[in-house]
């Protein structure tokens, strides 16, 4: 997936939140396993932001609700990229 440097801020920003609030708990599941599978605190949350991106394309663009059981599907399979 390619990268948008201006979507990147806020994307973190929201990752971000969900690691303090602990919403969604596989969130924080997510960014600890992939750092124990070697990939470091940056790339682990570009992964997780790709998972994100799909949500809010979903919202933005075809204006549909925001699909949690979705997000934590994509965030459990990666580091496999998030198509769906």
């Amino acid at each position: 997936m390619e990268t948008n440097e201006l979507l990147r801020e806020p994307i973190f920003e929201i990752i971000k939140n969900q690691l303090k609030d602990n919403d969604p708990k596989e969130t924080k599941e997510t960014l600890d396993r992939l750092k124990k599978e070697e990939f470091d605190d940056f790339q682990s949350k570009q992964m997780i932001g790709q998972c994100l991106a799909v949500e809010l394309f979903d919202v933005m663009k075809h204006r549909k609700p925001y699909n949690n059981e979705r997000y934590i599907k994509n965030l459990l399979a990666l580091p496999k990229e998030p198509f769906d």
